[in-house]
């Protein structure tokens, strides 16, 4: 970012204040709000340290909060012992034991639920069998599977012994598990015969049983969950059935206490150099943050059905899905398989059958589910539905708009949450009953998170509209503890910028006159366009505004006279325009950007297509839309794209 700050032209007034009832009923109220953030403010360790003392059940108590001494290597409640297993299943088993902890649908429309008791007795199998096949604390277990009920309960029966999991996203390639699989030193692998998505079957064991081929010594057995009973492959010696593995095992099963610095999980991340990044999380601090969060902002109730839509091969999936939730005694729901499979109703299909209450996605889905129209989701009964929320990158306020007013019925708040793998867990959201929300803006930072814009130079921009670098002024308990195997690019990465005076997130953002907070994509996405500086995420909001326009990805493109150009790739309502048609729609859409933002936010160049290159997950690969922009070959890995076809419209060559 150069010494010009980043400038907003978007600007955004609308304000929804949640309703009296909502209030009346919430958790945390105005007052509760402002109680909590003046505690954090007079004193930040103390603060957390009675939350963590309300919050975990402690096998041996801390004495001491925060350990800063080699900074910006920070530890949490270090000399405390407890287990994360415990703190989601066993706290709740004498008052709660009956109730439901998961209900599972699979994309074939079966559906089952487990209750506490039984989720835990599960968890205790499997965790005995792991111990059986010499499984012990600190042995990295890598999990590659699909989004089933038992890939809650391997993370739940690693954490039970004290090992430490890694979970790889189903729908990446036998290299990328490869690759983390010899990162990580793992012991063993938990995957299935194979997962269902979009009425195809991904054939996981084919693809680890290829990651395994060569390299990967320390792998000593890899057990299979089944799951679609296609033919597959079992190496004698090597391979074991999870049912065989848990067949007569105990359903108790003694829970490791360990340190609240014991690593939970690695979780790897793309890094810009090419080798991911395996980010350490750590038991205790995690827990609290991930726990609090779930009850702050979701407003969980007791009567609550919590979906949270991610795959637990993302740090979403972790916090909002295996564990956050579960430590506070909720019930939530799984779904393995497409969002728009058999149609695109089926989010909506899933919420009304199940009674869901509070509903978190991707900006990504509610656009994709917006190009069905609104009379699918209308023939839905969503009455149930109290609060929304979104995660992952920043919404658009035309999508945000959609949600609130078809989804919602104008009476959910939506909490646009804004967090990062490496920061375990939500840092800044509504809290839903004590604020107004705005479109497009994760407001304000959570209680005993402190965050800032800066400058180049890490002084504070407090001017209204003008933004900066997002940064963290203190450390927080669910913070990154280091990138597994490489401290130094741990700080390199997150603090060397400003000299370890700021955790640095890597994106930039503004505050409005409110002080409410709007994140304007990556520092790496900002445009530099005839010396003007501006976020990507404001020309694509401005596109998707357009009634002709379902989705939008901008990029910037090297231009010898301005800079950068602005190259934008449109996914139109209807079909794809071809010819003088294209031409037509390229100058409605420049000029309508001029209109909304300013001649000098005017794309120079204008691709349709019929969708975006994403993963299977759903998020877009930006980075091979820059390669594509600009004419390079493309190297990237692109067997994770959903649909790899797409590539050669988007280079214009159908």
């Amino acid at each position: 970012m150069s010494d010009k700050n980043l400038e907003s032209i978007l600007h955004e007034s609308r304000s929804f204040p949640p309703s009296r009832d909502f209030t009346a009923g919430a958790r945390i109220k105005p007052a509760d709000l402002e109680a909590l953030t003046s505690e954090a403010a007079a004193d930040h360790e103390s603060f957390w340290a009675r939350l963590a003392r309300e919050e975990i059940d402690w096998h041996t108590p801390f004495t001491k909060t925060l350990d800063d001494t080699n900074a910006p290597n920070y530890r949490w409640f270090a000399d405390g012992m407890l287990n994360m297993s415990h703190n989601c299943l066993d706290v709740h088993l004498k008052a709660n034991g009956d109730k439901t902890a998961i209900i599972f649908e699979a994309e074939n429309g079966d559906s089952h639920t487990l209750s506490y008791r039984e989720l835990t007795a599960a968890v205790c199998r499997l965790a005995n069998g792991l111990r059986a096949l010499g499984v012990q604390a600190g042995d990295r277990v890598v999990l590659y599977m699909p989004m089933t009920a038992e890939a809650v309960i391997a993370m739940q029966a690693c954490a039970r012994i004290g090992a430490v999991h890694s979970v790889v996203f189903g729908g990446f390639s036998a290299k990328s598990l490869r690759d983390r699989i010899m990162d990580a030193g793992a012991k063993m692998v938990i995957t299935a015969d194979g997962g269902h998505r979009g009425g195809q079957i991904v054939a996981l064991k084919d693809a680890t049983d290829t990651a395994l081929a060569e390299g990967c010594e320390t792998i000593e057995h890899v057990v299979v969950l089944h799951c679609t009973g296609h033919d597959i492959n079992m190496v004698e010696g090597r391979d074991i059935w999870w049912s065989e593995l848990v067949d007569g095992r105990s359903d108790q099963c003694e829970p490791e206490f360990v340190s609240a610095e014991h690593p939970l999980f690695l979780l790897y991340t793309s890094g810009s150099t090419g080798k991911p990044k395996g980010i350490q999380h750590s038991t205790g601090g995690y827990l609290l943050n991930a726990k609090l969060t779930s009850k702050w902002v979701f407003d969980l109730n007791d009567d609550d059905v919590f979906w949270c839509t991610a795959d637990v091969g993302w740090i979403t999936g972790h916090s909002y899905v295996a564990y956050g939730p579960l430590a506070a005694g909720a019930t939530i729901v799984i779904y393995e398989g497409a969002p728009t499979y058999p149609d695109g109703g089926r989010f909506w299909k899933i919420c009304q059958q199940h009674g869901v209450t509070i509903f978190y996605t991707a900006p990504t889905a509610i656009r994709a589910l917006m190009k069905f129209g609104d009379d699918v989701p209308l023939s839905h009964d969503l009455s149930k539905l109290r609060l929304l929320g979104t995660v992952g990158e920043p919404i658009n306020p035309e999508a945000w708009m959609w949600y609130h007013r078809i989804i919602g019925k104008e009476r959910c708040p939506i909490v646009d949450t804004w967090w990062q793998t490496e920061t375990g867990a939500i840092m800044m959201s509504p809290v839903p009953g004590a604020m107004a929300t705005k479109p497009g803006s994760c407001t304000r930072a959570i209680p005993g998170i402190a965050a800032a814009i800066v400058d180049e130079q890490g002084e504070p921009v407090e001017a209204p509209n003008m933004g900066g670098y997002l940064v963290i002024e203190k450390p927080w308990p669910s913070m990154l503890r280091t990138i597994w195997g490489d401290n130094d690019r741990y700080i390199e990465t997150y603090w060397e910028k400003f000299n370890g005076r700021y955790y640095v997130a890597g994106d930039s953002a503004i505050r409005d006159e409110d002080g409410y907070f709007r994140i304007m994509g990556r520092i790496d996405d900002v445009l530099n366009v005839s010396g003007h500086r501006l976020g990507t995420m404001e020309v694509e909001s401005a596109l998707v505004a357009h009634d002709l326009v379902v989705e939008a990805a901008v990029v910037g493109r090297p231009h010898e006279i301005k800079g950068e150009s602005i190259f934008a790739y449109v996914v139109p309502r209807g079909e794809r325009p071809v010819g003088e048609d294209a031409a037509a729609m390229t100058r409605v859409l420049r000029d309508w950007v001029g209109e909304e933002l300013g001649a000098i936010a005017k794309p120079d160049e204008i691709r349709f297509a019929d969708n975006l290159p994403k993963t299977r997950s759903g998020k877009i690969m930006r980075r091979l839309l820059r390669t594509i922009a600009r004419g390079e070959e493309i190297t990237q890995d692109t067997s994770t794209l959903e649909n790899e076809s797409i590539l050669d419209q988007l280079r214009g060559e159908k």
